[in-house]
């Protein structure tokens, strides 16, 4: 009998143990079971060899190396998510909802807009688009710097409050009540009189 009709014996014969042996170096069952597909398939295509010493121990080598070659291709194997991170192709587009969302909030934000004075509207714009400091826009409005800070504070307090929005403040007083508009600031004790 050949070396090689002695591997196929021993291999169909031992099959049950070298799964385990393999299982049990790779950590995975299911791999080893392929990897021993494998390996069966590559004994029936081999050419006629030489004396093998120890062919148990020449099985399950073969049986790891196809492992060891399975695992180095499947890491060096790149997937189409992978592809497009690299080419810089994710879509970064956001989803239906969140336009959806979006738009809303754009339509409260010119409704907001809409209810200033067209001053109002000027200062808002020229100072947090334009950057604008307020001094220049005084000059501008032939108006004090005073009156600018506080024109512009009622326009970003009344966009916050349509658009359910708290307002940071960064420095200077916070104004009383947390609105700049009286009458606002009257309207909210009436409600909470009603509701409390």
């Amino acid at each position: 009998m050949s070396d090689l009709n002695l591997l196929r014996q021993l291999f169909l014969g031992g099959y049950g143990e070298l799964k385990a042996r393999l299982a049990q170096r790779l950590g995975s069952a299911e791999l080893a079971a392929d990897v021993l597909q494998d390996t069966w398939l590559r004994l029936q295509r081999a050419a006629p060899i030489g004396p093998v010493h120890r062919p148990k121990s020449y099985l399950f080598r073969i049986a790891y190396n196809i492992a060891l070659k399975r695992r180095r291709a499947e890491r060096e194997m790149v997937t189409l998510d992978d592809a497009r991170g690299a080419l810089s192709l994710v879509d970064d587009a956001p989803d239906p909802a969140s336009v959806i969302e979006g738009r809303s909030e754009l339509a409260k934000l010119n409704q907001a807009v809409a209810e200033l004075s067209p001053r109002q509207q000027e200062i808002l714009f020229a100072s947090r688009l334009d950057h604008v400091p307020l001094a220049e826009l005084a000059v501008r409005y032939g108006i004090s710097q005073r009156w600018v800070e506080r024109e512009l504070r009622y326009a970003v307090f009344h966009c916050a409050g349509r658009l359910d929005r708290d307002v940071v403040q960064r420095f200077g007083p916070r104004p009383r009540g947390g609105s700049v508009d009286k009458e606002e600031d009257a309207r909210k004790r009436r409600q909470d009189d009603e509701t409390g």
